[in-house]
């Protein structure tokens, strides 16, 4: 449920890479804010984990550079703030804290 929270959370922004806060509830999580640039150093430190390494892989992996002709599409694309199409956005969840680094 956190996943499709989250991807849901990005979508409703634009957003292809971003950051979600959620809370645990008796309905499901709240999204407490949604963070355009979050933050890595303490969930990369504490986990072991290059946050935006993996950032940089989506992003060279999914990024389609626009150009001038970049073909004009009736529907609306979102774009984020680098002049670039996202085809899906960035969720890395599941995120394992190994014992001793919480």
């Amino acid at each position: 449920k956190e996943k499709s929270t989250a991807i849901a959370a990005a979508k409703a922004m634009g957003l292809g890479v971003c950051g979600v806060d959620m809370i645990p509830s008796s309905r499901g999580p709240l999204v407490m804010e949604v963070n355009s640039s979050p933050g890595l150093e303490g969930i990369e430190k504490s986990t072991g984990i290059d946050i935006a390494g993996k950032i940089m892989e989506h992003i060279e992996n999914n990024v389609t550079p626009l150009t001038p002709d970049t073909p004009k599409k009736k529907r609306r694309v979102k774009k984020d703030t680098i002049g670039a199409q996202m085809k899906d956005p960035l969720i890395i969840g599941g995120v394992n804290i190994p014992k001793g680094r919480e």
